[in-house]
C-alpha cells in the first residue's frame, strides 16, 4: 500500500466508499490525514466502519477547515451536475481530486524518477494496459499494474526508481487529477463515449488530453481526428510526441503494417515485431494496443529483444479475446467483456470460422451491426433472453440453435466444431449481451465458460484454471 504522506495533518473529507475508495482512506489514514469519509449508500458506510474507516455525513462537516475533497471516479464531477459533495467542495473553495492524484503527488514527493506509464482512450487501454505491465514483468522488472484495469493504484507498492508503475485511467479519473504527469502517455483513441458524464465531445477530448500534455513523451494514436488535432497541438507547444497508427505507415513514428510492428525515424525504417503466431494479439486492434505498448516499453528503458520475448508469451486480458484452451484444432476463446454488439465485433473480425455463443440480457439494438461478420459464422448458439431475438436476426445468415443455457451452448459447439476440417476452428463466447439474466457478472460468466470447456475430454488448456487465468509458465 502507498501511505499518502503528502496529506499529513491535511483535513480531508472523502465521497465513495467501493473498493477504491476504502483504498484512498487507508492510504490518507495511513499517510497521517484526518480523513471523514462517506457515500450515500449506507451499507457501504457500514463496511467502512466495521473496517475503522471514520465515517461522518459530510454534510456536516465545518467546510471552511476542510483542506481536500476526495472522490471516487464514478461520483459526477460536473456533468450531468456536480455531486452534492462536490457542490459543497466547491462553495468553500476546495480541491477537489481523486485517487491517481494522490499517487502523483506520492511519487513528486518521494521517487520523481521512477518509472510512470498511464495510459487512455475510448477503447483498447485494459489490453494495451495488461500487455505493457507483462512486457516488463517478463523482462524482469518490477511491474505494478493497477488503476482503473481493477486494482486501486494506493493498494500498489509505493513509487521506487526500480518499479515502473502501469495505470490505467479512465477519463473520470484524469478529470480527478490535475497534476497528473506520467513518464510516458499513451492516448491510444477517441471516439464518443461518456457524454453523459462530460456533456460533449469537445470536453470529452479535453479530458483525455490532460494524460498526454505533461508527459515526458505523449504516445498518441493518429488514427482519428481527434487524436490527431491533439498531437499536433502538444508537438506545437515543444512537447516530445511519438505517433502511432494501426492503419497508415508514418515518416515518424511506430505503425502497424499487416502482422509487422514497425518504427520509422528519419528516413530508416526498423522492424521491431512480427505478431503473426501470437493467438491473444490477433486483429487490427490489438496491431495498435502491440504498437502502443511497445512504444511505451521502449520509453521506459526495454530493449527490443525484451519487448519480443515478452509479446510471444503474451496470455492475453482475461475475458477479453482470450484464447483458453485447444482441443484438436479448435481453439476455445473466452471473449466473455463483450457485452454489447460494438465490442464483440473485434474478436468475431479475428477469427474464421467461428461457432459463436452469444446472447444473455440484450442492449438497445441488438447484434444488427455485426451482420457484416455473419459470413465468418459456422453456427451461432443462442443463450439468455436475448435468444430469440439474436435467432430473428442471424438466421437468415448462418445456422443457429437455441441453446438456452452456456453449458448446452458449449457442449454443442465443441462438438459441432470438432467435425469442421478448417485449419482453426473457434468456439468464441463473445455475447454481444450484458450477463445479468443469467450471471452476476460478465466475469462470472467467462469463468463459467472456462469451466465448461475444462471439463470436456482432451481439452489442452492454455491457462491455469486455478491461478485467476494466468498462462502456463
Amino acid at each position: 500500500m502507498i501511505a499518502a504522506s503528502t496529506f499529513r495533518g491535511r483535513r480531508v473529507a472523502l465521497f465513495g466508499l467501493g473498493g477504491s475508495g476504502l483504498a484512498t482512506a487507508r492510504s490518507l489514514a495511513a499517510g497521517g490525514a484526518d480523513v471523514s469519509a462517506w457515500d450515500d449508500n449506507p451499507a457501504q458506510v457500514d463496511a467502512a466502519r466495521a473496517a475503522g474507516i471514520p465515517v461522518c455525513d459530510l454534510r456536516d462537516l465545518d467546510w471552511a477547515s476542510v483542506d481536500t475533497l476526495v472522490l471516487a471516479p464514478g461520483v459526477p464531477l460536473t456533468h450531468p451536475k456536480p455531486h452534492w459533495s462536490a457542490e459543497l467542495a466547491n462553495s468553500h473553495g476546495v480541491e477537489i481530486i481523486g485517487d491517481v492524484e494522490i499517487f502523483v503527488r506520492e511519487r513528486r514527493a518521494h521517487a520523481p524518477v521512477s518509472p510512470f506509464i498511464a495510459i487512455t482512450g475510448t477503447n483498447g487501454k485494459s489490453t494495451t494496459t495488461a500487455l505493457i505491465a507483462h512486457l516488463i514483468a517478463h523482462s524482469g522488472r518490477d511491474a505494478q499494474l493497477g488503476g482503473n484495469i481493477g486494482t486501486a493504484v494506493l493498494t500498489l507498492a509505493p513509487p521506487a526508481p526500480d518499479r515502473v508503475h502501469v495505470v490505467e485511467c479512465s477519463s473520470y479519473q484524469i478529470d480527478l487529477a490535475p497534476s497528473l504527469d506520467p513518464s510516458a502517455g499513451l492516448l491510444l483513441n477517441l471516439t464518443p463515449d461518456h457524454l453523459d458524464r462530460h456533456g460533449s465531445m469537445q470536453h470529452y477530448a479535453e479530458v483525455k488530453e490532460r494524460l498526454v500534455a505533461q508527459s515526458d513523451v505523449a504516445i498518441i494514436g493518429v488514427d482519428d481526428d481527434w487524436c490527431r488535432g491533439i498531437a499536433d497541438r502538444l508537438e506545437s507547444q515543444g512537447r516530445r510526441v511519438e505517433r502511432i497508427s494501426k492503419e497508415h505507415a508514418l515518416g515518424e513514428g511506430l505503425f502497424a503494417q499487416g502482422s509487422l510492428i514497425r518504427r520509422a525515424h528519419e528516413g530508416v525504417v526498423e522492424d521491431l515485431a512480427d505478431l503473426s503466431g501470437i493467438a491473444t494479439l490477433r486483429g487490427a486492434h490489438n496491431a495498435q494496443n502491440a504498437t502502443a505498448a511497445i512504444a511505451a516499453c521502449l520509453a521506459v528503458g526495454l530493449s527490443v529483444d525484451e519487448i519480443r520475448a515478452g509479446l510471444a508469451v503474451f496470455p492475453g486480458l482475461k475475458h477479453r479475446m482470450q484464447p483458453v484452451a485447444r482441443r484438436g484444432r479448435v481453439v476455445f476463446v473466452n471473449d466473455s467483456k463483450a457485452t454489447n454488439a460494438d465490442a464483440a465485433a473485434p474478436a468475431l473480425q479475428s477469427f474464421e470460422p467461428i461457432y459463436w455463443i452469444a446472447g444473455g440480457l440484450p442492449k438497445e439494438g441488438g447484434i444488427a451491426s455485426l451482420e457484416p461478420f455473419f459470413p465468418r459464422i459456422a453456427k451461432a448458439y443462442l443463450i439468455g433472453e436475448a435468444a430469440a431475438g439474436f435467432a430473428a436476426t442471424i438466421g437468415a445468415h448462418a445456422p443457429f440453435e437455441i441453446s438456452g443455457t452456456l453449458e448446452q451452448a458449449v457442449a454443442a459447439a465443441a462438438r459441432d466444431a470438432a467435425l469442421d476440417a478448417a485449419e482453426m476452428p473457434a468456439v468464441l463466447l463473445s455475447p454481444a449481451c450484458a450477463s445479468f439474466d443469467q450471471f452476476r457478472n460478465f466475469e462470472v460468466r467467462g469463468d463459467a465458460f472456462v469451466s465448461l470447456v475444462s471439463a470436456l475430454a482432451d481439452a489442452d488448456m492454455l491457462i491455469d484454471v486455478e491461478n485467476n487465468g494466468e498462462c502456463h509458465g
